[in-house]
């Protein structure tokens, strides 16, 4: 009999391309890309969309061929993420359509004689039996007690349906994972948070400091062409990074800091900007509160007391501060993206939204515009139940200022805990793969073993994919409608993506699958409408527009409704924290028992033998997602270990020599990852691109490529203030074999 009562299911041939790891690199090619003649443009036909392998969502054209198969993808030279270019990723996303190790067929789980296997279910009956499995479990534990993870489009549509049905347990991994401390800390500070894109107005700065984001590498699209028009115009750049990466290449100033001790350079520079009378005293006067307690908390820390901390050397500490405060207002210290590093991460971006405000950077030129977004109508429907459980059940009463549910916290609400009144019992999993995004693996397989229904909505047969109840197959964005997007920008803007190619094999968009699971459990009024196109042509003419001129233009611009895209001169604006103004002393961190202003304090150091494990971007793949994309692994197929000439030398190793990590945890990575040895990374740490080393042999590119160092991540430290995953808390060491057993391992 079966151990578990949800074993791990290596998903086969019914669901996915069939594992053929000898077949040619380009063996994946349509035969229409095959000819070597040159396609005919005047002969394409183009459809809009925007871009789904990132969270920037750039606007483009898809376009096919004569015989209406998928080419190419494009910008749109009128949407503002993507200014008219792609990234490398978003020109590779025709590979994730034509991918054939993609999800074919709706799968459901059942154990016969013992094993635990799929077979394959036609959509009726898998939409059915998630059905009916939602009404026993809401019957029995309450609608509350299912939730949705989500990083992608369709979570629009689920999120929907599990509101409709009672339940308001949605989340994206991507907040706790990843921007939750960043968007608080802005909060408690300014009033608003960031939200995607940043409203950072890098075309117009004078002085941009990178502490801690790897632009040009995690291709966030707008910005990094924004970045290049600002060097060109001679903007100062600054970059704080234990590694030397693309960005500190086009610096002015490269501080290779040592890993954990960021707080301690934030206050150092925010005490020459306050001592050394740099900041800008008139913004400063008006629009805070709590300078002088935070000129008497930062008194002792020098650029002399930051050095035997960060071992950044004094005078570069001011020079750096220096820059900041010549360029000002027209300075933006980045807030960066993935900011979840040692647990105390809120604090540390409160040190950088401090440093903003002293240089009277928000809502100037040059560093922080105030964005508008423009609204779509809601299509008619009842209003939602109101839930009987919050995310305060779901966390205990704890992190009271993180606005949305935690993907950890729901992860933790899901496992059996006799103090607990409220425990998840369902999952819908849209996008995502959570035993790579989630950083405790056991937890999360504890959470899965423990659950009565996991739905897993994906278009690749991720690891995910191998512990659902009911596997549905998701086609890819080329292939579906999406909502209509309506990110925020210096101007309004609405966005189509509508389907340029027909969804291969039996796939299905997210929306219909909602829509037909609302109908079967009851909640018909809530998708009143037929169609997709219904829906959206409904709430384009709302506003002037209708599916029709959207598919002719893509992209449609609005005037602003006011002409605040900056604080206009002399005009005193009010700040949506609790008393009015920027906040350098939170009144709301305070409140919730917190050290108002940040405070440094020590973090672990590695174990003898040991290294900090640092991870990061490429510009060619985005996290796990497409590490199978044939079009993208033809880029970048692998990772690979950045360690320090001297650490290599002490070790013997040698460029392109595989060795298998261990942490400080005693685990050892699957597969081994190729050594690169490079004076790019400090002699205390190593650096590895996240996504790879996958351990599904049906992602025939990717499996058994490099390392996961989501596998290495077993130490993670939780930010007290609103529950974000520290994860840079982790250290690895080399062995030149595997080691068979934790028995064997010598180190």
């Amino acid at each position: 009999m079966a151990t578990n009562r949800r074993d791990f299911i290596k998903i086969s041939a019914l669901g996915a391309g069939a594992l053929a790891i000898t077949k040619p690199v380009f063996g994946w090619l349509p035969d229409f890309m095959k000819n070597k003649e040159p396609m005919d443009d005047s002969k394409a036909k183009r459809f809009p969309t925007y871009c789904e392998i990132c969270f920037w969502k750039c606007a483009g054209w898809a376009y096919t061929n004569e015989q209406g198969e998928l080419w190419k993808i494009e910008g749109n030279e009128d949407d503002l993420h993507s200014n008219g270019r792609f990234c490398p990723r978003g020109t590779g996303g025709v590979g994730m359509y034509y991918d054939d190790d993609r999800l074919k067929t709706p799968l459901i789980r059942e154990t016969v004689d013992g094993v635990q296997r799929y077979r394959k279910a036609s959509w009726d009956e898998a939409l059915s039996f998630i059905a009916k499995r939602m009404q026993e479990i809401s019957d029995k534990w309450g609608p509350e007690s299912i939730a949705l993870f989500s990083h992608g489009s369709g979570g629009t549509y689920f999120g929907h349906l599990l509101k409709a049905f009672g339940s308001a347990s949605i989340t994206a991994p991507s907040y706790a994972q990843c921007r939750g401390p960043r968007e608080v800390a802005f909060n408690v500070t300014f009033g608003s948070q960031l939200g995607s894109p940043e409203p950072l107005d890098i075309r117009d700065t004078q002085c941009l400091v990178l502490i801690g984001s790897h632009l040009g590498e995690n291709m966030h699209n707008g910005q990094v062409q924004e970045m290049s028009q600002a060097i060109d115009k001679g903007a100062t750049i600054i970059t704080v990074d234990p590694r030397f990466s693309t960005a500190a290449s086009k610096s002015k100033y490269w501080l290779p800091i040592k890993p954990a001790t960021d707080i301690a350079l934030l206050l150092a520079w925010i005490h020459v900007i306050i001592y050394e009378e740099l900041y800008d005293k008139e913004y400063v006067e008006q629009n805070t509160i709590g300078f002088e307690q935070l000129k008497a908390h930062v008194k002792n820390n020098t650029p002399e007391w930051a050095y035997g901390i960060t071992t950044i050397k004094p005078d570069l500490i001011r020079k750096s501060a220096y820059e900041m405060a010549k360029a000002s207002p027209s300075v933006i210290v980045h807030p960066g993206r993935h900011v979840t590093w040692y647990g105390d991460d809120t604090q540390r971006m409160r040190g950088v939204a401090i440093l903003n405000a002293l240089l009277g950077a928000w809502g100037r030129r040059g560093g922080f515009y105030i964005p508008e977004k423009f609204k779509l109508p809601k299509f008619p429907g009842p209003k939602y139940p109101k839930p009987k459980k919050t995310k305060s059940d779901a966390h205990q009463g704890k992190y009271n200022l993180a606005d949305t549910f935690l993907s950890n916290g729901i992860c933790e609400a899901s496992t059996i805990n006799i103090e607990r009144d409220f425990t998840y019992k369902a999952w819908f999993i849209n996008g995502t793969n959570l035993i790579e995004t989630l950083p405790d693996k056991k937890l999360t397989e504890a959470a899965l073993n423990q659950l009565e229904l996991v739905v897993v909505i994906d278009t690749m047969p991720m690891a995910i994919t191998g512990y659902a109840d009911v596997v549905l197959p998701e086609c890819t964005y080329l292939e579906r409608y999406d909502e209509i997007r309506v990110s925020p920008h210096r101007i309004p803007q609405m966005a189509l993506r509508m389907p340029a190619a027909e969804p291969r094999w039996d796939c299905k968009p997210a929306e219909w699958m909602a829509r037909q699971l609302a109908h079967k459990v009851g909640l018909s009024e809530y998708f009143n409408y037929e169609s997709h196109e219904e829906l959206l042509d409904w709430q384009l003419r709302q506003v002037g527009s209708s599916l029709e001129e959207m598919k002719v233009v893509g992209v449609k611009s609005f005037d602003r409704e006011f002409d605040d895209l900056y604080f206009r001169e002399g005009e005193v604006p009010q700040f949506n924290t609790n008393s009015g103004k920027i906040e350098l002393y939170s009144t709301e961190l305070e409140r919730e028992g917190f050290d108002p202003m940040p405070v440094y304090t020590k973090h672990p150091e590695p174990p003898a033998g040991f290294y900090r494990l640092i991870y990061g971007r490429a510009p060619m793949h985005t996290f796990s997602r497409t590490a199978n994309n044939p079009n993208l692994t033809d880029l970048m197929d692998e990772n690979k270990i950045w360690i320090n000439p001297k650490v290599a030398k002490q070790w013997g190793l040698k460029n392109e020599q595989p060795i298998w990590l261990e942490n400080q945890d005693g685990v050892v990575s699957s597969f081994p990852i190729k050594v690169r040895v490079t004076e790019r990374i400090r002699w205390d740490s190593v650096y590895m691109v996240h996504g790879f080393g996958h351990s599904n042999k049906q992602l025939t590119r990717a499996y058994g490529r490099g390392a996961s160092d989501t596998q290495m991540i077993t130490n993670v430290m939780v930010d007290p203030i609103m529950g974000g995953t520290g994860m840079r808390g982790n250290f690895v060491t080399f062995h030149v074999e595997k080691p068979s057993s934790k028995e064997e391992v010598a180190l």
